[in-house]
């Protein structure tokens, strides 16, 4: 699959449900911020989901027939669309609303069955099988100790955000410095 509405670098998280994505992804924006990088991420939900709590006005006018709310303050906006539309999201339908002229990349949590680069979070104690043998578009393991299995790809230390931050540059702007759209960040993996 050709990802259409990405503009810039991508790399997506894949992996099965409590192996840790969402807490990997905190770690990584901490230590991707710090060094001056801004990133967009984009999350897979496989349920409905509410993104305020009953009571609120956005939730009110949402749940009153509103298809869109856009709740706005000095600090920030959001923006919540309904839709009618019972199948999965794309993830190349989703990348059109981002503002991407205001990132350096883009990170993406799940969307582990579509075809575009990704990380595969990997814990063997979980009992879960590898990814990877089956999706040729991961290009790393992340893993919280040995494989069992021989491969190719890079195996990056699950326990270690720092290592994991260090590749998601090295791949996403490190081969190709004419990528770099802003020279505001010091750092080099």
């Amino acid at each position: 699959m050709r990802l259409n509405n990405a503009h810039l670098p991508i790399l997506g998280f894949a992996a099965f449900s409590g192996t840790g994505k969402t807490t990997l992804l905190v770690k990584l924006l901490a230590l991707l911020g710090a060094r001056g990088y801004r990133v967009g991420v984009v999350k897979h939900a496989h349920h409905s989901f509410e993104t305020d709590k009953p009571g609120k006005d956005s939730y009110e006018l949402r749940k009153a027939g509103a298809m869109q709310t856009l709740v706005g303050s000095r600090r920030r906006w959001a923006l919540v669309a309904e839709t009618d539309d019972e199948r999965e999201p794309r993830l190349d339908d989703l990348l059109r609303h981002l503002d991407q002229d205001a990132l350096d990349f883009i990170l993406v949590e799940g969307f582990k069955a579509e075809r575009f680069p990704k990380i595969e979070l990997h814990r063997p104690g979980l009992g879960h099988p590898l990814l990877h043998p089956d999706d040729d578009s991961i290009v790393a393991i992340a893993t919280d100790a040995p494989l069992t299995t021989k491969t190719t790809l890079p195996v990056l230390n699950l326990n270690r955000p720092d290592e994991i931050a260090a590749f998601v540059v090295d791949f996403l702007i490190g081969s190709d410095k004419t990528k770099r759209r802003a020279s505001h960040s010091q750092w080099r993996p």
